[in-house]
């Protein structure tokens, strides 16, 4: 089994306190996984496996325990009673009111518990209710760059390495799964589809009571279609109405909030770096995997900035970066990363061949007169160096460099 330190990392130090450990994140990105991973870990730190506890509500071997009676008797019937337990639940929102199982035996008995959820509203509406101040999550995303080139077994990359390398991760994206063996990316793009149909049916309509599902889809296609850009709800119903549907701005917000919730899209907001303050309009959108994008659009170059842009967005915030779309007057920073006292200005660019392509990446972070770090992230490994104090560094050596703070 290959590791995520990332996130095992993230988990020791709460193992054995008295606190529960949620896990989220969109479906196949490796939560059932890690908790693979942190049992395997507890038995090399001497635990027995009587003590360990595993149920996967993904498996109708579990079928009969949908309700939470059912599932705080069976956990009671198979616990150890003289030992600490050690339960762990994969997809615990199959569980009617699971949320009153977990807070029971918190308060009953000596147990460790470490559960996980494909749906961050439902899991985090239901935990502030039973279990507030007493469970911290962990937001689990498919493979970094970094995991990426462990799951494949490839070293450093190196000269023209560097390339193609990255160009592999960025036409196939991260879901685990399709990087334990080898499969080309139109076999991968099949396959996500149906982590795609899975996510959209199971985590977003069923889960919300959405009935306008065709209405659903097509706003997918238009953020799909838009990664990287800036809108507001108002350009969206402009969209849909010009192909003649109707969609009023609350079922929007709604729609969009389901979609954040599945894990499906990650919302920017806007920062006046000048006035340091949090805009209200004009929010930009990312997508999970860039895989999902081309299981339902294909793959197409015309959208590689904004890809991009995707993969440095996840990125940052793997490292705990909160992140905004900066704004410089009327120019645009693509992204603002605060971390504590820290905070790094960035843009991201296909290339930077072109003069008026220079002018417009390097003017706005020239125009911030702190000296916080300043990048510009480009596609082509050959336009790096430093201008007047901004860094340009290749995208696939940017993201190698952040994953070594993480780990």
């Amino acid at each position: 089994m290959i590791k995520r330190p990332i996130y095992t990392a993230k988990i020791e130090p709460f193992i054995d306190k008295q606190i529960v450990k949620v896990i989220t994140g969109i479906r196949r990105s490796g939560k059932s996984g890690l908790l693979q991973l942190l049992q395997q870990h507890l038995k090399e730190r001497g635990v027995k496996e009587e003590q360990i506890v595993s149920l996967n509500y993904e498996s109708l071997r579990w079928a009969q325990y949908r309700t939470y009676e059912a599932l705080y008797a069976f956990v009671d019937s198979v616990r150890p009673k003289d030992k600490r337990c050690y339960l762990f639940i994969d997809e615990i929102q199959e569980v009617t009111e699971w949320e009153r199982a977990v807070n029971s035996m918190m308060v009953d008995w000596d147990v460790d518990i470490y559960i996980t959820g494909s749906n961050s509203k439902l899991l985090s509406s239901e935990l502030a209710t039973y279990l507030a101040g007493r469970y911290v999550e962990f937001v689990m995303q498919p493979l970094s760059y970094g995991e990426f080139l462990q799951f494949h077994g490839y070293g450093m990359p190196k000269g023209s390495e560097r390339i193609d390398r990255f160009d592999q991760y960025l036409r196939q994206g991260g879901f685990p799964m399709f990087h334990l063996y080898s499969y080309s990316d139109e076999e991968i793009y099949l396959a996500v589809r149906d982590i795609y149909s899975s996510v959209l049916l199971r985590d977003t309509v069923q889960r919300f009571s959405i009935r306008n599902i065709e209405m659903l889809e097509r706003l997918v296609m238009f953020l799909f279609d838009n990664i990287g850009n800036t809108f507001s709800a108002s350009s969206i119903i402009r969209y849909l109405k010009s192909q003649g549907r109707s969609l009023d701005s609350e079922t929007l917000y709604n729609y969009l909030q389901a979609l954040e919730s599945s894990f499906i899209i990650s919302k920017v907001k806007r920062y006046d770096i000048k006035g340091k303050e949090i805009m209200k309009t004009n929010e930009k959108y990312y997508v999970a995997d860039l895989s999902l994008i081309y299981s339902v659009r294909g793959y197409s170059p015309e959208l590689i900035a904004g890809m991009l842009e995707n993969l440095v967005y996840f990125e940052l915030r793997r490292n705990a970066y909160e992140v905004y779309s900066g704004w410089m007057g009327a120019r645009e920073v693509d992204f603002v990363a605060r971390r504590g006292d820290e905070i790094i200005y960035l843009q991201v660019t296909k290339s930077m061949e072109a003069d008026a392509t220079l002018e417009r990446e390097l003017r706005p972070l020239m125009d911030i007169k702190d000296n916080y770090p300043k990048y510009v992230i480009v596609g082509n490994p050959m336009a790096t160096g430093n201008i007047d104090g901004i860094r340009c560094i290749f995208i696939g050596d940017f993201l190698l460099e952040m994953e070594k703070k993480t780990t």
